[in-house]
């Protein structure tokens, strides 16, 4: 994985010219030039706009927030089953970014004019009720301090903890989870903190 924009462009063959050509229409529009996750990325006072890279069959340029642009031309692609606002656009050749390049830089500017407005997708927060297991409820019957440190944990903490009891299908298994539990509990922590960064 490449740490600077040197040493990518200077690994790539086939495709260095096709992204040196993206590369220069992406710095016109006066982003700020980066390294990360091992390719070019590009942003506007510190936030992420787009990136460009070059894989085995074509060349591509992504906008991390894409869905917010028109696409009246039909060029993008959803790049990842997963993402919700990440675009491509890819390129077979260099013929077609030199082809499209007043196009691709409009469609930069544009990048650039939704990052300054802020536009952002909004994640749906989950409105179902929260069931709290019979074994959890009873535990926080007879706990008054451990019920005031689960009401101060968040829905999707209070969630993962009732869901994490309730999925256990023997007693014996509940209740080793109830136990482990409620340390983390009291403590303020969720269940799932060690793995998130």
């Amino acid at each position: 994985m490449a740490k600077t924009i040197k040493e990518y462009i200077g690994n790539l063959t086939e495709w260095k010219p096709s992204i040196l050509k993206l590369q220069a229409l992406v710095l016109s529009a006066g982003l700020d030039e980066s390294i990360k996750w091992g390719a070019p990325t590009y942003s506007y006072k510190s936030k992420n706009v787009l990136g460009i890279a070059a894989f085995k069959r074509h060349t591509c340029i992504w906008f991390f927030h894409g869905t917010f642009l028109e696409d009246k031309s039909n060029k993008l692609n959803i790049s990842l089953k997963t993402t919700t606002a990440m675009r491509q656009w890819r390129f077979e050749s260099l013929e077609s970014i030199e082809k499209d390049s007043d196009l691709i830089l409009t469609y930069v500017k544009e990048a650039i004019e939704n990052e300054i407005q802020g536009k952002r997708i909004t994640r749906q927060k989950n409105a179902s009720p929260i069931l709290v297991p019979k074994e959890l409820q009873l535990r926080l019957n007879q706990d008054k301090t451990l019920t005031e440190h689960f009401n101060k944990l968040t829905p999707s903490n209070q969630r993962e903890y009732c869901t994490h009891i309730a999925d256990a299908k023997r007693d014996a298994t509940k209740q080793n989870r109830l136990e482990k539990i409620i340390p983390m509990i009291k403590a303020q922590k969720g269940l799932n903190d060690k793995y998130k960064r």
